[in-house]
């Protein structure tokens, strides 16, 4: 059963495996810190120059998505998705040659869900989690896609999934949790 850093580590090592397998928001490819301490947004080369371009770390520029590999590809829709830029993360997720990596599922879904396509995000959950049963993210976004579905019980189940893979105390428990007690699923 694959885990949830084997694409990252097949992708570009241990460096990338363990950046992409972080539940927080660390130093993306198109994003950093500057000497505030505050993390940089991710370049939207969507934005900026239309679809098929993606922001490449190395060139430091927009370049043809299909000249990067898919471990640049998930690093930058990843962080798109996250800094809210649901269609160009979804424009650069779905250029990944494998889209069966559960951790690519995951913020494809991540991406429809908050674009407010939430049932189809949640069915995007459930393939991810068919390949990574126990993806504590995709466990996360699921629950959090069932609040905003109104299925709180089942959303409640993730809760508890959560609980026994990795406690109460991590991240992705707290996350749902919060959310279930009315609080916003964008922090």
């Amino acid at each position: 059963m694959p885990s949830s850093t084997s694409f990252a580590t097949k992708a570009g090592g241990f460096a990338l495996a363990l950046a992409l397998a972080l539940p927080v928001a660390p130093v993306f490819a198109a994003g950093g810190d500057d000497s505030s301490g505050t993390t940089t947004p991710p370049v939207d080369c969507v934005k900026q120059k239309g679809k098929g371009w993606t922001y490449n770390e190395q060139q430091k520029k927009c370049v043809k998505t299909s000249s990067l590999d898919d471990g640049a590809l998930y690093a930058q829709g990843r962080a798109l998705a996250l800094a809210g830029h649901y269609d160009s993360a979804l424009d650069t997720l779905t250029a990944i040659h494998n889209q069966q990596d559960a951790m690519v599922l995951t913020m494809i879904g991540y991406s429809k869900r908050k674009l407010g396509h939430t049932d189809e995000g949640i069915a995007i959950y459930q393939q991810a989690l068919a390949i990574d049963p126990n993806n504590v993210n995709t466990h996360e976004y699921l629950g959090e896609g069932y609040v905003a579905a109104g299925r709180v019980d089942l959303a409640r189940l993730e809760l508890v999934k959560l609980q026994s893979l990795c406690g109460t105390g991590c991240e992705q428990y707290e996350d749902l949790n919060k959310v279930l007690h009315g609080g916003s699923d964008d922090d």
